[in-house]
């Protein structure tokens, strides 16, 4: 019984080939917000984004497992919507001694169709062909389409290059079905209660000056970040409750020690019958090592997603 395998399917989408090839070339660590119960990240450990030769690093779930892959970009054909990853590290290995995923998009009509390419080589006869996560992938693939269907057709994360050498933006949106008052309030008014909605993620928030809600205060956060327990505190910087809009800035803990200043703007904007929080994060890092904070813009929102659950499961969830 031939080791070597490989699979191939066709997954017919409305969204153009263009747009679907440009989030895994250049945006594969916007996928994790359209598809969070099968992407839980995606970051650049060398390189960089959509080069040949780069190193990314994926957390998902296959079969109900969290798993991790270390892929190189391979190749690229931009002119033809194409774009190839080798496994070089993770959970696939443990079965399988190579594997290479190829995407190819193609334009059809009002929309295209996404060709997905897998080739392996087991590590023995007793491994099963990957159907599973040939399955996976295409319903990563309508996840996707989902997202690019969205009447505003804009990414939910969309980073701003920084324009000096250490000083960076980042900026993601988030869709939620709450009002926007009622998103804003908890991080206005009662940051203490957000540790209730997303335990795994914030370990608590204590007031160590001033008063909840007010410019000048100052407040301390207990968080994981990464898998690893954090700290940071951070002063009420400024507050804008006509517009549901506050902004933090963190004078101590774990993120100066990569940053030299560190700026959370959070603002909540009614939309339709929910509403959508835009983060902004601001912040000058202390050398040119340092990594933009994709993995904190992450987390924030998977918190936000978090604390909408949190409301909407909740009559009166900001009791006090």
């Amino acid at each position: 019984m031939s080791l070597l395998g490989k699979l191939e399917t066709d997954v017919d989408i409305e969204a153009p080939a263009s747009k679907f090839h440009e989030i895994f070339h250049q945006r594969p660590h916007h996928i994790s917000n359209v598809s969070s119960d099968k992407i839980q990240g995606c970051e650049i450990h060398e390189g960089e984004w959509g080069q040949v030769g780069s190193i990314v690093y994926w957390n998902y779930v296959h079969d109900g497992k969290p798993c991790v892959a270390k892929e190189i970009i391979e190749a690229v054909d931009e002119e033809n919507n194409m774009i190839s990853f080798k496994v070089i590290e993770g959970d696939l290995l443990e079965e399988y001694k190579s594997f290479k995923l190829t995407i190819h998009c193609l334009p059809r009509d009002k929309g295209s169709v996404i060709h997905w390419t897998l080739e392996y080589e087991k590590l023995h006869d007793e491994v099963p062909d990957s159907h599973s996560l040939l399955q996976f992938c295409v319903d990563v693939s309508k996840d996707i389409e989902a997202h690019l269907m969205e009447d505003d057709k804009e990414p939910l994360l969309f980073p701003n290059p920084a324009i000096m050498s250490l000083c960076g933006k980042l900026e993601a949106d988030v869709k939620i079905k709450v009002p926007a008052s009622k998103f804003h309030e908890m991080f206005h008014r009662k940051p203490h209660q957000i540790s209730k909605a997303c335990g795994d993620k914030i370990q608590g928030c204590q007031l160590k000056e001033g008063e909840w809600g007010k410019v000048g205060s100052i407040i301390y956060w207990n968080y994981v970040h990464c898998g690893k327990a954090s700290v940071a505190k951070e002063v009420i910087e400024a507050i804008d409750e006509e517009n549901n809009k506050i902004c933090f800035k963190v004078i101590e803990g774990d993120l100066l020690k990569d940053y030299k200043s560190f700026r959370i703007i959070l603002q909540c904007i009614p939309k339709d019958k929910g509403s959508v929080v835009h983060w902004i994060f601001e912040y000058e890092k202390r050398h040119e090592k340092i990594p933009d904070s994709h993995s904190l813009l992450h987390l924030c929102v998977a918190i936000s997603k978090d604390i909408e659950a949190h409301l909407l499961g909740n009559e009166k969830p900001c009791g006090a």
